[in-house]
């Protein structure tokens, strides 16, 4: 890189052998975006799986937010950054007696407002919809390294799901009707994806044992572009390449460790070993993502429908999915508010990291809107209305928020998702079923 003139290109990319790490927002690149161009939009999609305790959920009252419920109280930090939203509902996860399982239904539709029909029955087709998600990411995205990403910290299943068939449930976004994304576990895809720079596996393997890590070898162009930058801006870059090192150094520990149990060995290696440390870590890329404008959209599945993960750890040693149908036992009710309220704070860490973190004239939570629920209400019931729905962000001042806005019961969630295409500038006159944009409009200022 040969830096000319005093203006720094925001899209400045230092390289070096099989890599290329992208920067963070300087002052010095305020002249070339002629210091009035505003942060980008951002959007991410947090599912959680096998519905809610709805009365640890949802706020008492409606309007402006007070003392958060107790599932919500890992939002209290930011809880003028968020809006809640109730009795929102995807009927077209509903049964229409076609055999489809309930819960590959209620993530099939989360982001679709379709119906997804039993694809082992006779003449069955794999058909949804392009999810919203991917409508936005084709708005805002096209000038990004990575249009989107989507990521799982609940590993696919193809076993034990209703009806059979698991592919609806191992993902909750899709290119168009026919074809899913995959999602991915693995931090060190991830991290590759954001700052590897092509070349096999064996290539970046042998790139990584000769340099040592990644930013070693874009260590000369760093220390060419300081020479040009204010001291603020050297401190920036500073820390900013101090978090990618960190965050290096996270993702390669896990295949360096010895396995501490035989469950270990099953896993791919470059996941952390536990649950938290993994879900942290996907967030903290993203986070690193965001602020180096690589991509603005993403998607994860904190847990997914049908779960059988456990959480010992928190004193819940049963299944998640077994533990959501407590048929209103006190004790199965307990564990499956601690399992929601788990989910909740290591979200609530994202959000928190994201409001810490500036980004232009504000935060990236400032500028940055996040859908966190998913597509099923009561886990006990099985049912597809009251379901979970956060909003967090304020997507550039576009939104006001600290609020709970309460809908009439069964208004189609797909309003929601057709008043937030609406905010990225990739407005339709209907998505799925809905009926219409949201009333009172939850994303206005």
């Amino acid at each position: 890189m040969f830096i000319t003139g005093k203006a720094l290109p925001r899209r400045t990319v230092l390289r070096g052998m099989g890599a290329a790490v992208a920067l963070p927002f300087l002052d010095a690149m305020a002249p070339a975006l002629r210091a009035a161009t505003p942060a980008p939009m951002r959007f991410g999609f947090l599912y959680i799986a096998n519905g809610v305790i709805q009365n640890q959920w949802i706020p008492e009252t409606s309007g402006p937010l007070g003392t958060l419920p107790p599932t919500l109280q890992p939002f209290t930090k930011v809880k003028d950054s968020i809006n809640v939203l109730s009795n929102l509902a995807h009927s077209q996860a509903d049964t229409f007696g076609d055999g489809t399982g309930d819960h590959p239904r209620a993530s099939a539709a989360w982001l679709t407002g379709v119906h997804a029909y039993d694809r082992t029955l006779p003449g069955a087709e794999v058909k949804l919809a392009t999810t919203a998600d991917q409508l936005i990411a084709r708005q805002i995205g096209s000038t990004t390294r990575i249009p989107s990403i989507e990521m799982t910290v609940d590993f696919p299943t193809q076993t034990g799901c209703d009806s059979g068939d698991c592919f609806y449930v191992n993902t909750v976004s899709w290119r168009n009707e026919t074809s899913p994304n995959p999602t991915e576990t693995n931090p060190r895809v991830i991290f590759e994806r954001l700052f590897g720079d092509g070349g096999t596996v064996a290539q970046r393997e042998a790139q990584q044992k000769s340099t040592g890590n990644l930013l070693d070898s874009v260590l000369g162009e760093v220390n060419r572009l300081s020479t040009t930058l204010g001291p603020g801006d050297r401190n920036k870059l500073t820390e900013y390449l101090d978090s990618v090192r960190e965050l290096e150094k996270r993702v390669s520990s896990p295949e360096t460790q010895p396995s501490q149990s035989f469950e270990l060995i099953e896993r791919p290696e470059g996941i952390p070993d536990t649950f938290d440390a993994h879900t942290k870590l996907m967030f903290d890329l993203q986070l690193l993502a965001f602020r180096a404008d690589l991509t603005r959209v993403f998607s994860m599945i904190m847990a997914r429908e049908l779960s059988s993960r456990t959480f010992a750890f928190i004193g819940v040693p049963d299944q998640h999915h077994a533990v959501s149908h407590h048929r209103n036992d006190p004790e199965l009710i307990a564990k499956k508010a601690k399992i929601d309220l788990h989910l909740a704070a290591l979200f609530g860490y994202f959000l928190e990291n994201l409001a810490a973190t500036p980004d232009g004239d504000g935060s990236l939570l400032d500028h940055s809107l996040m859908l966190y629920g998913g597509g099923m209400g009561d886990g006990n019931l099985h049912r597809h209305f009251d379901l979970p729905c956060l909003l967090a962000g304020k997507l550039g001042g576009r939104i006001k928020t600290g609020n709970h806005q309460r809908y009439p019961d069964k208004t189609p969630m797909c309003n929601l998702l057709l008043t937030m295409l609406d905010k990225a500038g990739a407005p339709l006159e209907k998505f799925g079923d809905s009926s219409g944009r949201l009333k009172p409009d939850p994303l206005s200022i």
